[in-house]
């Protein structure tokens, strides 16, 4: 759906056509043009930060607010939904270098009985396969009754301030037959992270957002990351989120306040450019996680889209000049946003658009990348 949280894992899919990587100099136009372009097509706004050999490049196309017009701001705080995923990941890796849990530990090790019925078994599901979607538990941003109350004009209004709980999100989840047997397959499930994060609050007895701000946030010194709770509101500095959810009037609904509960360890995340660059760079480089950390967060599986792969809480995509690079992509009601780097975490790019119903998300990482419009 139009507004749904979990953006598909082939953000960046390559076409079959190769280039030759460009030396632009330190110049983005290629960048500059497709975001002009996402704007063309329909986007309110693109906020946007790059940062290579050359420094750091911030760049906004459109406006942050459809009824004053006014400009968006490269330095924007924005909801990033599933990239906050990459997070909670980091969170359990980092749990796992100190030895307080592993990988292959089964999910019902930490949450007994938790993960059952209609073909979910929490006894054959290990935590590595809540990370990386192969458990095959059912994605509770499916069920049709969530997405009326939710992903509907109707519904988000009246439920746009609702607290979800994680029991409740799991409880969605599990009256649903499973996707696949462990193992078998991959699937994006949106359940699957707000298990992790349940089992990072059995393990260190705090919530999932205070051990995200204390071991991630803190320490790279992320001053626009906030893991907000049940706060609906953005931090300034800020644009207005938009969503036509699926309406086929095409009308346009202010969507930025939300209680980010029903994304949960799946989707809560604020963040602004600046921020996302640091922090996947430093991952890449292995200022996050131990080094045996990093490599089973870089170990992938395919997912069925074209050069695209997922590891733990990481996609690998390899665009059309050959170049490949880590990250995630993330959306929620009215924003979506893409954040990547190379593998040696010196060429990083982070945007975001206001509006989440248009716009190819992989042409600006083309540009940037590959220096060519697509």
């Amino acid at each position: 759906m139009a507004a749904a949280i979990a953006v598909a894992a082939g953000a960046f899919a390559a076409p079959a056509v190769a280039a030759a990587p460009a030396e632009r100099g330190g110049g983005h136009q290629a960048t500059r043009a497709a975001m002009n372009a996402a704007v063309k097509d329909g986007v309110p706004g693109v906020a946007l930060q790059a940062k290579d050999r050359h420094g750091v490049w911030k760049a906004t196309a459109g406006v942050g607010n459809l009824r004053t017009k006014q400009p968006r701001s490269a330095h924007d705080n924005f909801r990033a939904g599933s990239i906050t995923k990459t997070f909670i990941a980091t969170v359990l890796l980092q749990l796992e270098a100190e030895g307080r849990v592993s990988l292959d530990d089964t999910v019902d090790k930490w949450l007994p009985g938790v993960v059952s019925g209609n073909g979910h078994d929490g006894r054959k599901i290990t935590l590595r396969q809540l990370l990386n979607h192969t458990s095959g538990i059912f994605n509770y941003t499916e069920d049709k009754q969530l997405q009326s109350e939710i992903f509907l004009p109707e519904g988000f209004f009246k439920n746009r301030y609702r607290t979800w709980t994680p029991d409740e999100i799991v409880k969605i989840a599990m009256g649903h037959q499973s996707a696949f047997a462990p193992g078998t397959d991959w699937g994006y499930s949106n359940t699957n992270y707000t298990l992790a994060g349940m089992v990072i609050e059995k393990v260190t007895g705090n919530s999932y957002g205070d051990e995200v701000r204390r071991r991630v946030i803190e320490p790279l010194g992320l001053h626009g990351t906030y893991m907000p709770g049940t706060s609906v509101k953005v931090p300034q500095r800020s644009s207005r989120a938009y969503s036509k959810f699926v309406e086929p009037t095409g009308r346009v609904y202010d969507v930025t306040e939300l209680n980010p509960t029903v994304a949960n360890a799946a989707g809560e995340i604020i963040s602004n450019a600046g921020d996302l660059n640091r922090f996947y760079s430093a991952l890449l480089r292995g200022k996050v996680v131990p080094a045996e950390q990093l490599a089973e967060m870089k170990t992938t599986v395919a997912t069925g889209v074209p050069d695209g792969r997922y590891g733990l809480g990481l996609m690998e995509n390899e665009l059309s000049c050959g170049v490949k690079v880590w990250g995630h992509s993330g959306g929620i009601h009215g924003s979506n946003s893409v954040a990547v780097t190379t593998a040696d975490g010196k060429h990083s790019l982070a945007f975001n658009f206001n509006g989440d119903w248009s716009g190819n998300l992989m042409k600006i990482g083309e540009a940037e990348f590959c220096g060519t419009e697509k």
